[in-house]
């Protein structure tokens, strides 16, 4: 049986949400930079084995590849190297929210790397956006002085953002060129796991793995659920609706990743946080729907 949109929406924005708390288990004697090689190969090989019990070829050209290996090394490997080594110094809800900045930092590179136009409700969407992410963490920075690292936090966010926004381009030149769909994912992910591989060994990360069953645990479920079944959700729910609608996904899950902190990492709640993420909901709406 099918399944409907909605429930396609809400398992991407439940996953999405919810990795965000998981990363924290990876955090610890296991160095960020190879969770992440152990996390994106496994969820390399597994959506490579589907790739293979549907049929589908995982056959490119070698310039394919360099182009695959590019967008992999962004998205699946510097981005979240930054982010796990973020999520050391913040709450995982508020590098969720962080990312909110993302599709606003899209719509600019999408100007300036595909000629997209830009429009005045785009323009006030995207200040919004920014206004509201800096009103949610502006409390973590009042408290500088006690020594949170909230500044480091907030900056390796942020090179997480850009990042991965680069990732984000690269994807959007190889669906122009015809590189999309899961064998496309499958490659990606093995080269970004493959990258954060050889940066844990070239900074002499112990290529170790943890035995907790908290570590292990999370690993699977960042893997399997947070890797594979949501983009597999997410590139069903594209066909179905467009990328534009889509897209508000990524407007609901920093909202319920800071719920979720706030229950299980008792992150404190502070009328500017509350304010700055009604802000940024209404700036990402701006954005998209300005995009449809």
């Amino acid at each position: 049986m099918a399944v409907n949109n909605l429930t396609l929406f809400a398992a991407c924005v439940a996953i999405w949400s919810t990795t965000w708390l998981a990363i924290t288990f990876q955090l610890g004697t296991v160095s960020a930079e190879t969770s992440v090689a152990w996390r994106f190969i496994f969820a390399g090989v597994l959506v490579a084995l589907y790739c293979k019990t549907r049929g589908l070829s995982l056959r490119f050209a070698r310039n394919e590849h360099v182009a695959l290996a590019l967008m992999g090394i962004a998205m699946f490997s510097a981005g979240y190297i930054c982010i796990y080594h973020a999520e050391a110094y913040l709450a995982s809800g508020l590098v969720a929210v962080g990312f909110s900045a993302g599709p606003l930092l899209s719509m600019f590179g999408m100007r300036v790397c595909f000629g997209q136009r830009l429009t005045a409700r785009m323009a006030i969407g995207s200040a919004l956006g920014i206004l509201g992410i800096a009103l949610v963490f502006w409390p973590e920075f009042a408290r500088l002085t006690q020594a949170t690292g909230a500044l480091r936090g907030a900056t390796l966010t942020a090179l997480a953002v850009v990042v991965s926004t680069i990732g984000g381009l690269l994807a959007h030149r190889n669906f122009k060129h015809g590189l999309h769909g899961l064998p496309s994912i499958a490659w990606s992910m093995g080269y970004g796991g493959a990258s954060a591989l050889a940066v844990a060994l070239m900074l002499g990360r112990p290529l170790e793995i943890g035995t907790t069953p908290a570590y292990l645990l999370s690993l699977v479920y960042l893997a399997v659920v947070g890797s594979v079944a949501a983009f597999v959700a997410w590139l069903t729910l594209i066909g179905r609706v467009g990328p534009a609608r889509a897209s508000y996904v990524g407007v609901m899950v920093p909202v319920v990743a800071l719920l979720i902190s706030a229950v299980f990492e008792n992150l404190a709640w502070h009328p500017l946080m509350a304010a700055g993420m009604a802000v940024s909901v209404a700036g990402n709406v701006l954005v998209l729907n300005a995009k449809a």
